[in-house]
């Protein structure tokens, strides 16, 4: 597999957001600001708690097929290759690794079943356009730690979406979880989120070659970023964390962690996290502590990095 340099682009993009010339604008500046290859295409569908079982996929919450397809057209005209990654919130803003039902059916009570059947229309709604737009990858899932052990589900999940789509097809799993996923024989890359501390990346990535090394599949972090505040290095996962602004902390973040990943040939890329549909003025960047890399110190470095990748 050839070194995946992308970026998630999107996230959180509404209805009507991609029709904006700034979205293109914004897609434009990726590429030209970071050399990356690669465009992740994040969707974020919702459901009402973790424990309802209906995935909304259509609505204000998200852009339209018509949007989404219109966007992927734009990246291939400039050059980008593309994923597309379904993805899922519970509205009441808790974390999709949380979605948890009973694993022995109870009456009355939502159930796995029908959490995955909801779950697989969604995904085979958009493995459709992926197909349809010869989409280089795509992601049945991200972060959903403890739906990982429902493994005859999943693999079922993979199955279907293997009926309507022909191109590579991966799991994102959360950081430390990677040996959390018995059914990564189904895929056809594995990957993670790579959130790991400032100064823990070898420990980190000698654990995850021992446990991938027997699936002898590719591997590449579908995620990792840190957001530019004090204290973020250490816990990069942590996008709450509270912490001045700090773009030198996130800048050295990026330089430890290209630096450790460069020296292990079976680490194949990242989908960086993450890029704006609408890009806050350059001139504020020094006023944003998130993830955003736009105009920060940290762009050059992951430039410098995909350039010499």
């Amino acid at each position: 597999m050839e070194y995946i340099k992308g970026f998630t682009f999107g996230w959180g993009a509404k209805r009507g957001d991609f029709t904006k010339l700034e979205a293109k604008q914004s897609l434009q500046l990726m590429k030209e600001r970071t050399a990356s290859n690669y465009v992740i295409f994040a969707l974020a569908a919702t459901q009402e708690t973790a424990f309802s079982t209906d995935v909304i996929y259509q609505g204000e919450h998200i852009v339209t097929d018509e949007e989404l397809k219109d966007m992927i057209d734009y990246a291939r005209s400039i050059g980008l290759k593309v994923m597309i990654k379904p993805t899922v919130n519970p509205a009441d803003g808790i974390w999709r690794a949380h979605i948890n039902f009973f694993d022995i059916d109870v009456p009355c009570e939502p159930k796995w079943s029908d959490w995955f059947k909801s779950y697989t229309d969604y995904q085979l709604h958009y493995a459709k356009i992926a197909e349809e737009k010869e989409a280089e990858m795509f992601i049945v899932g991200c972060e959903m730690v403890q739906t990982e052990r429902r493994g005859k589900e999943w693999r079922s999940l993979v199955r279907d979406v293997r009926e309507v789509y022909s191109g590579l097809i991966t799991y994102n799993t959360d950081k430390y979880q990677e040996a959390n996923v018995a059914w990564w024989d189904e895929v056809d890359v594995i990957s993670s989120s790579g959130y790991y501390p400032l100064g823990d990346w070898d420990n980190q990535l000698d654990r995850i070659e021992q446990i991938i090394k027997p699936f002898n599949k590719p591997f590449f972090f579908a995620e990792a970023g840190c957001p530019s505040r004090t204290g973020s290095a250490h816990i990069p996962n942590d996008w709450g964390l509270a912490g001045a602004i700090n773009q030198e902390e996130q800048k050295t973040f990026y330089q430890d962690m290209f630096e450790k990943t460069a020296k292990r040939d079976w680490v194949k890329g990242f989908g960086l996290w993450d890029w704006k549909a609408i890009l806050y003025p350059e001139s504020q960047a020094n006023q944003d502590d998130d993830y955003a890399v736009y105009g920060k110190a940290a762009e050059k470095v992951i430039k410098n990095f995909y350039q010499s990748m």
